[in-house]
């Protein structure tokens, strides 16, 4: 099984950029699992329940919770869309609602708002 990922817009590589290496090393690897795993195990990638279609992915450092959202177009093709630092048990609902905002956005752009 291989997925495409693609980012839309600067959230996630602006952020992936203001990291230190060896969190972007961890960030590739998961991403890697993402890209390459038939069943990716929920500790690492999972949908979020009452979303627009929104993922999280799911990346674990020694000193960081990293959370970055996403969403299929065309079954194998992930687009990533923002990411934050977790800071609590529950994912922040501003960062769903940028994470459909963006969703929103991508969909329009490229089918014309179908």
């Amino acid at each position: 099984m291989i997925r495409r990922i693609i980012t839309y817009k600067n959230h996630f590589i602006d952020f992936y950029k203001s990291q230190e290496t060896k969190v972007q090393e961890k960030i590739g690897y998961v991403l890697d699992l993402v890209r390459f795993e038939k069943h990716v195990p929920t500790k690492f990638f999972k949908s979020l329940e009452n979303t627009d279609g929104i993922y999280e992915v799911r990346v674990i450092t020694t000193f960081k919770s990293i959370r970055i959202l996403c969403f299929f177009d065309q079954g194998e093709l992930v687009v990533l869309t923002n990411c934050f630092l977790k800071k609590s048990q529950k994912t922040p609902r501003k960062e769903i609602k940028m994470a459909e905002k963006l969703k929103k956005e991508y969909m329009t752009e490229k089918y014309g708002g179908q």
